[in-house]
């Protein structure tokens, strides 16, 4: 079975506090109708850094889609490469032994993607595979993994390179004055993460279902409207309580596979906001604790989208991983309202490949 191994993870330099936050959104909204609505919000998503492609004053400007656009283009050749050769250290590959590779952003395009370029500026062979996914926003990073298993699944032997490369803050609008807008522009950070999923030997979670779940009829609820001055960002105010009817959706994925949702023993799901981990932790019945590692990455780092699963999961390695054997479900969550589910047991013995002795 495939292997999701040790994702590796790095933010930028730049950092805004939660307190940075609120004295913006006090000193640039001063006369908003709403605005002691949007200063209690942002206090309550529990998020106290983030970081940012961009000194603070920069990333308030708005120089044009065009040059935002290419501020992501030359940040993402910037700073993947480096994420992307230790998660290859981390799974013991090397590029020529990748067959493929997804990369997931919600937050700038590229044609060709990103992914040709990397395939010319590491060593990968010319033959691997590209899987660009770019519109499944913070769902994309529980997709990547679900992609990367049914790929080593239907071609034995394979490994797959998962990228995800967010600059969220390169979205900003100074113009949406809505609720919601001023909520995100407390909620989301930029981040970049990789890992490799193994075809065969590795360590780290070994991936044996996927799953996806559509809640009818809430295609609008999260998605960009597209204007000359770029991506803007559409938050519906029910978002928060899609956990109810998402929950079951993971416990039939759980029961289809003969485990209890409730009695899992590692749980690395994407932190949207805090009420999505209290939502989780009620409906599936499982404490709070649980999340504990989805909850630190949104302290630390804010919502850094398709990149939140993985440095959650980072974290869990880094507390030295679980029991071998351990039973554990991935999830991450975005538009459609779509979730993306995986389950796994927890690999300490890495099976050898074919050949190798150990």
């Amino acid at each position: 079975m495939a292997t999701l191994c040790r994702p590796a993870v790095s933010v930028p330099e730049y950092v805004i506090t939660m307190e940075d936050t609120l004295e913006l959104a006090r000193s640039r909204h001063a006369d908003h109708p709403q605005l002691p609505l949007a200063l209690r919000l942002i206090e309550n998503t529990g998020v106290r850094t983030r970081h940012l492609v961009q000194p603070i004053a920069e990333t308030l400007m708005h120089p044009g889609f065009e040059e935002r656009n290419r501020r992501y283009a030359a940040e993402a050749k910037a700073r993947v490469p480096l994420v992307v050769r230790r998660a290859l250290e981390d799974g013991e590959l090397r590029a020529a032994d990748i067959d493929m590779i997804i990369y997931v952003s919600c937050t700038g395009f590229m044609m060709p993607s990103l992914t040709a370029w990397l395939i010319n500026s590491i060593d990968f062979r010319s033959t691997t595979r590209q899987l660009p996914i770019a519109q499944l926003g913070c769902a994309a990073g529980g997709a990547a993994i679900n992609r990367a298993h049914d790929f080593c699944t239907a071609n034995p032997g394979a490994n797959t390179l998962i990228v995800a490369c967010e600059f969220c803050s390169l979205c900003y609008q100074p113009t949406d004055l809505g609720v919601g807008s001023l909520l995100s522009n407390g909620l989301f950070g930029d981040g970049v993460a990789a890992a490799v999923v193994r075809g065969t030997g590795g360590h780290g979670i070994r991936l044996e279902r996927n799953g996806s779940y559509l809640i009818p009829e809430t295609e609008e609820w999260i998605a960009y409207d597209v204007r000359a001055t770029g991506f803007h960002f559409l938050l519906d105010k029910r978002v928060p309580g899609t956990m109810e009817p998402l929950a079951p959706a993971l416990s039939a994925l759980a029961d289809e596979h003969g485990w209890d949702a409730a009695d899992l023993d590692f749980y690395i799901v994407h932190a949207g906001g805090p009420r999505i981990l209290d939502d989780l932790s009620t409906f599936l019945r499982v404490p709070p604790e649980a999340f504990r590692h989805s909850r630190a990455t949104l302290t630390e780092y804010g919502n850094i989208a398709s990149a939140v699963v993985l440095d959650a999961l980072r974290r869990l390695f880094d507390e030295g991983g679980a029991a071998d054997q351990a039973r554990g479900l991935l999830a991450g969550f975005g538009p459609g309202i779509t979730a993306e589910m995986a389950l796994g047991r927890w690999n300490r013995t890495p099976r050898p490949a074919p050949g190798e002795t150990r």
